[in-house]
């Protein structure tokens, strides 16, 4: 009998792989190569199911590092056609094993996903339940709230009876407030486990965006190893000095064309190496992954190219200007942020008016039975704000600093723990160091000192944002890719640079 099979009769007879099992006992090949896992996982329970998954991705990452190091050791040999191909197949290669492990999370969170609407099918029965129990409460006490003292007492053949009749009635207003205690703690559990269904989907999604881009590089290099296929040694050498030769005069050109908007005037925007050196540094003393870090600091701030294009000039009102002049009369929060941002310009020694914050997206909202709706703004030419519709108000506020982009109270919040990190006695949001100390900092309170906690630390930083969470993880991912093989593709490139 094939090991396969075998592995199949132990798990379907309800047996979970002990931890003991060493690779070398399971067919990978056969289960996770080849994904023989889709059909056993309709055929076994579902945590047998998830070992499988698990030992699966464990296999994978095993596989990725043998293949990161034969990279490695093949890229200080001479750059030769054959040497070349070689490459690429160990890095199509490692893109399929990327998009196994892409398929096996999905299918875990599909696990996960299923258990929280289990959980909130419950929890709402239990509501209901609860309802029910309140109601019946609330009616006996109402009956007994229409008699008065003296009827009581006059309908009560002893004063035993008498004051059992009163204890019973203060029995029922306590266990009135129990029961509604406890529904109050099954809504807020009801709302949580919403919340976490809605973050499982979006990660779920978030997933197969990233797997599309790996799919897509893994058919650019398969297209790059048919072109080598065609070529002599001599027309390879010929065309990677053309294509060095391009390269160095692009990269001379995107050096005098990059924009530079929102920069402080004592500041140039960092090369995407300087960048990657300091998350390198910063994340790894943090306990947060560089590229993760590297990826938020990108879809922030274009790695601090943007860092702001409105300026604060109002001390009272948080109002002020955009970068070309015209006025705008709420960019900062004007009593949760703006003193705080007001002693970070002093603390800093900055010009208020010369330092750039985020400006405010015009958007104007409403709330109806605890939901919001939302309109859009304008910005008239005096400044003030219209919105588009009768009954909305101006809704949101910019006022973030920096690379990171933190909003000062939240700055305010971490702000010793950075002071702490980087050894000085003043930190400052604009500053490369202290705003990617800040970022790490609150990524790891946020959960993403784990690559499992990444996704959620993500949509949390940005207030719970999926679409948010996703577009920092596609880009975590190519730059890792940079890391692991020092090149991204081109859609990454379009990404980050």
């Amino acid at each position: 009998m094939k090991l396969f099979s075998k592995l199949f009769l132990v798990i379907a007879m309800g047996v979970i792989i002990p931890s003991a099992f060493t690779f070398s006992e399971i067919d990978f090949d056969l289960i996770c190569e080849k994904e023989g896992w889709r059909e056993q996982c309709d055929l076994i329970s579902e945590s047998a199911c998830q070992e499988m998954l698990n030992q699966c991705q464990t296999y994978f990452e095993e596989k990725r590092k043998d293949i990161d190091s034969d990279l490695t050791k093949t890229s200080a040999e001479k750059n030769t056609l054959k040497k070349q191909i070689d490459t690429l197949n160990a890095k199509i290669k490692d893109l399929d094993y990327q998009i196994y492990q892409s398929n096996l999370a999905i299918k875990s969170l599909d696990f996960q996903a299923k258990e929280t609407e289990e959980s909130i099918v419950e929890i709402e029965k239990e509501i209901e339940n609860q309802k029910q129990k309140i109601a019946l409460i609330l009616r006996a006490v109402n009956n007994e709230n229409q008699k008065s003292f003296v009827e009581i007492m006059l309908t009560s053949e002893t004063i035993s009876e008498f004051f059992d009749n009163m204890v019973y009635l203060e029995t029922l207003n306590l266990k009135n407030q129990e029961l509604l205690t406890h529904f109050q703690t099954l809504n807020n559990n009801l709302k949580e486990r919403k919340i976490i269904l809605e973050e499982e989907k979006g990660e779920k999604e978030s997933l197969l965006a990233l797997q599309a881009l790996q799919k897509q590089a893994s058919a650019t290099a398969k297209q790059e190893k048919d072109r080598l296929y065609s070529l002599t040694e001599a027309q390879y050498q010929a065309q990677l000095k053309e294509k060095e030769d391009v390269e160095t005069k692009a990269a001379e050109i995107a050096k005098k064309l990059i924009s530079i908007i929102g920069l402080t005037e004592d500041q140039e925007p960092p090369t995407f190496g300087e960048a990657l050196e300091l998350a390198k540094s910063v994340g790894n003393s943090v306990g947060v992954r560089p590229a993760f870090l590297l990826g938020i600091i990108s879809q922030e701030s274009a790695i601090g190219r943007n860092v702001g294009q409105c300026y604060i000039t109002d001390t009272k009102t948080g109002g002020g200007m955009y970068s070309d002049g015209k006025p705008l009369s709420r960019i900062i929060h004007p009593t949760r942020d703006l003193p705080i941002f007001i002693e970070i310009i002093k603390d800093s020694q900055r010009v208020m008016e010369k330092t750039p914050v985020s400006c405010w997206i015009p958007q104007c909202a409403t709330s109806y039975r605890g939901s919001y709706y939302y309109s859009k703004a304008s910005v008239k030419s005096d400044g003030s704000i219209v919105c588009a519709k009768s009954g909305y108000v101006p809704f949101g506020f910019g006022g973030a600093m920096g690379p990171a982009q933190f909003i000062p109270s939240t700055w305010r919040l971490i702000e010793d723990k950075v002071k702490e990190s980087t050894g000085k006695s003043v930190v400052d949001p604009w500053n490369l160091l202290d705003s990617f100390t800040a970022s790490a900092i609150y990524l790891k309170q946020l959960g993403g000192g784990t690559t499992s906690g990444e996704y959620s630390a993500a949509s949390r930083y940005y207030g719970g944002s999926n679409s948010y969470a996703s577009s920092v993880r596609t880009r975590a991912w190519c730059i890792q890719e940079y890391i692991d093989k020092g090149e991204m593709t081109a859609t990454c490139e379009g990404l980050i640079f």
